[in-house]
């Protein structure tokens, strides 16, 4: 691991030095062991870790390249590993995205088209047609947030945010508002979520997505809690 771990530094080197920009071919697996002085076995694992990391793009008798090292590859697996994670530190995930989520929407605010407030009013009505469908919640409920987010035209912070905002978060925190029969609240956040937005208001759309946010988090600490009262575990 540690022949690895250093080749892997090795050619992360290579990458951020600019000697292997994106896009670019790695010399073939011998040569790149004798250039960084570490044994082809090495070499090999290390590859291998950056493919999984999507900082390298290993085509089967063509070579191995560099990836265009965009934010959606490379944060990719923040996605991943949020679906992953248990109870207790799912309410840490909401504290980020009650970090994140009400500031980009106010970037949002002031960077939307037409074209995204017109998919945004469909997507709020989809949404109050399939208000006792979990699953048709969950989905028209993350592709509004997506697009909200990447209305910022900033994509490392969307992809981050598509991380965070995963669908076991969303689909606990739904499921919890329907057996509530508390969906109709968090309808209503997205319509003055969307009303700030058309307004151009960033202020009131930060505070708008605040709001959302914290009645999220609120409902999955509720979930949650009864789900610890029952002594089960997901």
């Amino acid at each position: 691991m540690a022949l690895t771990d250093e080749a892997i530094a090795k050619i992360r080197q290579m990458i951020q030095s600019g000697e292997l920009p994106p896009g670019a071919r790695l010399p073939p697996e011998p040569q790149l062991a004798v250039q960084i002085g570490l044994s082809r076995s090495g070499v090999r694992e290390a590859v291998k870790a950056l493919e999984s990391a999507r900082v390298l793009d290993v085509r089967r008798g063509d070579g191995t390249y560099v990836t265009s090292l965009a934010p959606r590859l490379l944060l990719e697996g923040v996605g991943l590993a949020v679906e992953l994670l248990r109870d207790d530190t799912l309410l840490e995930v909401m504290e980020v995205r009650r970090l994140l989520e009400p500031a980009a929407t106010g970037l949002a605010a002031a960077r939307l088209t037409d074209a995204h407030l017109d998919e945004l009013a469909q997507l709020l009505e989809d949404m109050r047609t399939a208000a006792e469908d979990a699953e048709k919640l969950i989905r028209y409920d993350t592709a509004f947030h997506r697009t909200v987010i990447a209305a910022t035209g900033n994509e490392t912070l969307t992809s981050l945010l598509d991380g965070l905002s995963g669908r076991t978060v969303r689909a606990r925190v739904w499921r919890g508002l329907i057996e509530g029969n508390a969906a109709h609240v968090t309808l209503g956040e997205h319509q003055a979520i969307y009303r700030a937005l058309r307004a151009r208001d960033q202020t009131l759309a930060q505070a708008t997505a605040l709001l959302h946010v914290n009645t999220s988090e609120s409902w999955l600490r509720t979930i949650l809690a009864a789900t610890d009262g029952d002594g089960r575990s997901d």
